[in-house]
């Protein structure tokens, strides 16, 4: 038996959200706070009668459908640790900055406790200040941030070294992704267990609650789970069937179901009607010049990014989808209205133009296209022209670029046999220079503290970065054993 669903009383929370509006006028735009203190309505073909955890626990393959990553080796990390102030003008409510801890890591660090510790994945998310880290044996360890138990540890206290999660520590972990305050697993069978923050239902489990802090099983009726990506309130899974399911909190659009959930309950609040279990997204479409609609019906989605409050996807034919918030140009269509359903942003559409992959910053988007273009859409500077339409980085013409990963505004890419980040102030180290180099670079460059190494993986959280490096060779651990370790 997995672990135990906590229990959040004898009857399910309303299905309703209210709440201060988390907006901000610039103009007449409606737009996001950068601050983290920031056709038709479809049949909800997934609305049954919430499962039984007997019913949920055989929800899924007798036998595992999913591996996780082959390549494993050292976590590496830089970048802001004083997690609960980073991104925030005063520390989470309730939370206090540690005295002499959390400084700002301006190059890559081994990290106290896993020294020597063969991990194949590392995970955080564009709004995340906290982190799953996936040993070679499917272990989830995690840390950072905790205010609402988003670690999983069945608690809401601090961790600053990795810690195991325990009660999925029977499970074979293959993949998770990290939301503002909450997080999702998924097992090697197909299951997916959240923790953290459910005030709009983002961890799909049937009910509306403060937060849950320890891992609880997805309430869920359908194929087996294959994908997981976290927004800052909303949450996005896919099948192995190809089909996208989406729920947690509506406010721009960005489930997808053609509605942003919204309904005035004063002069001062907004309800909104947030999605507590997962639920199809059905409907894509095409959007002409003239604004005509039709309706793209062979959608097989093969991979999904959320940033804050959008989501980018890709399906089967390479094509890409956006929606959600639209403010900063960051779904690429030309403009800043809001998109309620997945519509084709046309510029991957064509013979050799289609995209590989795909990633979300907070306020912008990214994608790679299949002859090897890395292409970036909306803004990742606080100031300056938004780009409206996808725009290669010209400043990687030549390089190829293997793998995308997102901080709130920074980007930090492998390319080659390089890393290479950029981002402009303020930084936290994300970027990995150096102590004694620049600080932040408005233009690709390449991160130097990590030539010789052989790294496989990159992943970003709000204000700090992850790498897997290669233990393969001697050379390599000779290698790693140059790096300062991180001891909190």
């Amino acid at each position: 038996m997995g672990p135990k669903k906590r229990k959040n009383g004898t009857t399910d929370e309303k299905n309703d959200s209210i709440r201060k509006k988390k907006t901000k006028r610039r103009g007449n735009k409606e737009e996001e706070s950068d601050e983290e203190d920031e056709f038709d309505d479809e049949p909800d073909v997934n609305a049954q009668a919430p499962l039984t955890e007997e019913e949920a626990e055989n929800n899924s393959s007798s036998t595992p459908v999913l591996q996780g990553d082959e390549n494993s080796g050292e976590l590496l990390i830089c970048g802001g640790t004083n997690w609960e102030m980073t991104g925030k003008k005063a520390p989470a409510k309730g939370g206090k900055p540690v005295s002499g801890k959390g400084r700002n890591l301006y190059g890559p660090h081994r990290v106290s406790g896993l020294q020597g510790v063969a991990v194949r994945s590392v995970v955080s998310g564009c709004m995340a200040c906290h982190s799953v880290v996936i040993t070679a044996e499917g272990k989830a360890y995690t840390f950072g941030r905790n205010e609402s138990g988003q670690l999983g540890q069945s608690d809401t206290v601090r961790q600053d070294i990795p810690t195991l999660v325990s009660s999925l520590q029977s499970f074979n972990v293959v993949q998770a992704s990290c939301g503002k305050s909450h997080t999702l697993f998924l097992t090697d069978y197909g299951k997916v267990y959240g923790c953290g923050s459910n005030n709009s239902g983002q961890l799909g489990i049937g009910t509306q609650t403060a937060s849950v802090t320890t891992p609880t099983l997805l309430q869920y009726r359908g194929p087996c789970i294959k994908r997981v990506s976290c927004g800052a309130e909303f949450s996005a899974v896919i099948d192995i069937s190809a089909n996208l399911y989406t729920f947690g909190s509506p406010e721009y659009g960005q489930l997808g179901h053609n509605t942003d959930g919204k309904y005035f309950v004063s002069s001062t609040k907004l309800g909104f009607s947030c999605e507590t279990r997962p639920r199809r997204v059905l409907v894509f479409i095409d959007k002409s010049r003239d604004g005509q609609l039709t309706s793209i019906t062979d959608v097989e989605v093969t991979d999904v990014a959320c940033g804050q409050n959008h989501i980018v996807a890709i399906d089967k034919k390479e094509r890409v989808f956006t929606w959600g918030f639209g403010a900063y140009g960051r779904l690429g269509h030309g403009d800043n209205k809001d998109e309620m359903v997945p519509r084709q942003l046309k510029f991957f559409d064509g013979p050799n133009r289609g995209a590989v992959k795909i990633a979300a910053g907070s306020t912008f988007s990214m994608a790679l296209s299949k002859p090897g273009a890395l292409y970036l859409w909306g803004q990742n500077k606080n100031s300056g022209e938004a780009a409206m339409y996808p725009k290669p980085v010209n400043d990687l013409s030549g390089w190829t670029v293997k793998q995308i990963a997102c901080c709130h505004k920074s980007i930090v890419v492998r390319a080659d046999n390089s890393v290479v980040s950029w981002g402009t102030h303020p930084t936290y180290g994300e970027l990995g220079y150096g102590e004694n180099n620049i600080k932040s670079s408005a233009i690709p460059e390449e991160v130097k503290t990590v030539q010789g190494l052989s790294i496989h993986t990159v992943a970003c959280g709000f204000a700090h970065t992850m790498f897997i490096a290669s233990t393969e060779t001697q050379q390599d651990k000779d290698k790693l054993n140059e790096i300062p370790l991180f001891i909190p």
